[in-house]
């Protein structure tokens, strides 16, 4: 069982699991076998906080687990696994609304399901206030796989378990041609040093929170920003015209000229109209300010342009 939108990954066996990309165009469609619930998006989801109320929409979403759950059994089916980004970033840098993980991972557990924790996008202390993101809602997972970040650019990854889960693999022997080479765990170690040393984590706190604060107020400013969001250095801006339709040209134009202002940043969502920011974890104030700078005056040139063209 998935979200919508969820991504974990371009192997065969992932993207069965990833309706972000199996609903794209050349894409197969969800397998019988993969069941996916909505996204718990609040904002402009299929249960909005601003029409519901945050405590309304966020049961409802809990409930869109249970009803997926029933659902599989009525037809005989079981689900194995409830398999869930602790922060959905693919989707749209979507923030769970508070307990929601921890409760859909409950009911998950209660109907036999594992649990999975996919902490690739999120985990080594971006968030700011946890080392995994999943900590933030107060679920307890079964399995965590984690990467990207814990190379640092080296490819690495891992997966965490418990001792039971474990332990299932023992009567098959079970071994990798290159799983636990020295070289990769040399780099794995090396990082979660610097991690420690540099107090990125904290960084990720205090830059985030800085940045967050800002574009608030870049948002009472620009009225093609509908949404501003993020934990730490997880960041998302939601691009919107009137009535929260998706602005998607905008998004697109802003991405466009931050390049030509050497500032990478990417933007995605199911209509890809989320600007994501996500900068390294040694991203400073000053440069945060900058961003915030070029972001401002990009924004003005939009929203001029836009008005010229309505006239």
């Amino acid at each position: 069982m998935n979200r919508s939108s969820a991504y974990h990954g371009h192997l065969v066996s992932l993207i069965p699991l990833s309706p972000y990309k199996f609903k794209q165009p050349g894409g197969e469609g969800p397998s019988d076998w993969v069941h996916v619930v909505p996204n718990p998006d609040t904002y402009r989801g299929k249960y909005q906080a601003d029409v519901l109320g945050l405590e309304r929409a966020t049961d409802l979403y809990v409930d869109e687990v249970r009803k997926a759950f029933d659902d599989a059994e009525k037809k005989g089916r079981k689900v194995g696994i409830f398999y869930a980004e602790s922060l959905q970033s693919c989707a749209g840098q979507i923030i769970h609304p508070p307990g929601y993980l921890r409760r859909a991972f409950e009911i998950a557990r209660q109907r036999g399901a594992l649990c999975v924790a996919d902490e690739v996008q999120t985990g080594y202390g971006r968030t700011g206030t946890h080392m995994w993101a999943f900590e933030m809602q107060g679920a307890r997972p079964d399995i965590v796989t984690i990467g990207k970040s814990m190379g640092n650019g080296h490819p690495v990854s891992a997966l965490i378990t418990t001792r039971e889960i474990a332990d299932c693999l023992a009567p098959i022997e079970y071994f990798n041609t290159c799983g636990g080479n020295p070289v990769s765990c040399a780099v794995a170690l090396a990082v979660l040093d610097v991690c420690q040393k540099e107090n990125f984590q904290q960084n990720a706190a205090v830059v985030g929170n800085f940045m967050l604060k800002e574009l608030q107020v870049l948002k009472q400013k620009y009225s093609c920003i509908g949404d501003v969001r993020g934990m730490g250095l997880f960041i998302g801006i939601e691009m919107v015209y009137p009535g929260k339709k998706p602005a998607t040209d905008l998004a697109a134009q802003l991405q466009a000229a931050l390049r030509y202002k050497r500032i990478l940043i990417s933007v995605d969502g199911y209509d890809d109209n989320v600007v994501k920011i996500k900068p390294p974890m040694c991203f400073s104030i000053e440069n945060a300010k900058t961003l915030l700078q070029h972001m401002n005056v990009e924004l003005a040139k939009i929203e001029g342009h836009t008005l010229q063209a309505k006239l």
